[in-house]
């Protein structure tokens, strides 16, 4: 039995080891590449990044998509797949079709179909609330049309975060208990059902950010320049700087994921234990 556990450690060793390897050694190589010069060291691939024209833009810009693009996903499954956990449950077949459609649809493809659509309309329309509207969703500023894209994209994943932490939890029941108390049903959601969703719904957050993050092809067909679009074009004039902000993206990546991991510790050690 000794003998076995012993074996099962080297071999979890080795697996860690290879793991490490494949994800570290890029990355070394990398931190290598942005501080490589040929007089030695230099740090200005990332001291710079501040002054870079359209860092802070960009950057901004990303993280308002990011946050309107998860409020809109969580807007629109949470209710949805309470909803159908409570009322319909024979809809959730149909739900899990529409949620995860987009997986088959590559995003060359749903841009394109975005355009056609974006481009569409008579002449005799452009002084028309439905003009307008189009109009509205292209700003530059802000381009909802982005948001668009991204919430389809990412109904797959934060459809599957969701209902994974759904299945763990018996939402009739808590909502039944907490209406025989006397609660509402606003109140029963809101203060019964989700708090015992919180690691759903971080992971759904964060698979969101991540994609949103992340996202180059709608973005860069669309004509707009959220952080991604921006490294690359960085990258044509100026690659150490680009792959500086490529490392600092990444951390940050894993930083969040990090105060994911901790949120759903925090809340395990205050989980009252069972008598």
């Amino acid at each position: 039995m000794a003998q076995l556990i012993s074996r099962l450690r080297l071999w979890r060793g080795a697996v860690l080891l290879v793991a490490g390897i494949y994800f570290l050694l890029p990355m070394a190589a990398s931190v290598w590449f942005s501080i490589d010069d040929p007089q030695g060291f230099t740090f200005e691939a990332y001291t710079g990044l501040l002054s870079a024209p359209g860092f802070t833009d960009s950057l901004w810009l990303t993280l308002q998509l990011a946050l309107v693009t998860v409020l809109v996903v969580l807007l629109l499954l949470v209710p949805a797949l309470i909803a159908v956990r409570l009322g319909s449950p024979r809809l959730r077949t149909v739900l899990e079709v529409v949620c995860t459609l987009p997986l088959v649809v590559p995003p060359v493809a749903l841009t394109a179909g975005l355009i056609g659509v974006l481009r569409w309309g008579p002449d005799y329309l452009m002084d028309t609330p439905f003009f307008q509207t189009f109009v509205f969703v292209q700003d530059p500023k802000f381009p909802l049309v982005l948001v668009i894209a991204y919430v389809l994209m990412s109904l797959p994943l934060a459809y599957r975060a969701l209902d994974a932490g759904l299945r763990a939890v018996d939402v009739r029941t808590l909502v039944e208990a907490a209406r025989n108390c006397g609660a509402s049903w606003p109140r029963a959601v809101f203060t019964v059902v989700l708090p015992n969703l919180r690691g759903a719904l971080l992971n759904a957050s964060f698979l969101t950010l991540a994609l949103v993050l992340g996202e180059f092809t709608s973005a860069s067909i669309l004509g707009y320049q959220p952080f991604a679009v921006w490294i690359y074009s960085v990258g044509n004039s100026q690659a150490q700087m680009s792959v500086a902000v490529s490392v600092l993206s990444l951390l940050i990546t894993w930083v969040l994921l990090l105060l994911l991991a901790a949120a759903g510790r925090e809340r395990r050690h205050r989980t009252p234990a069972r008598p």
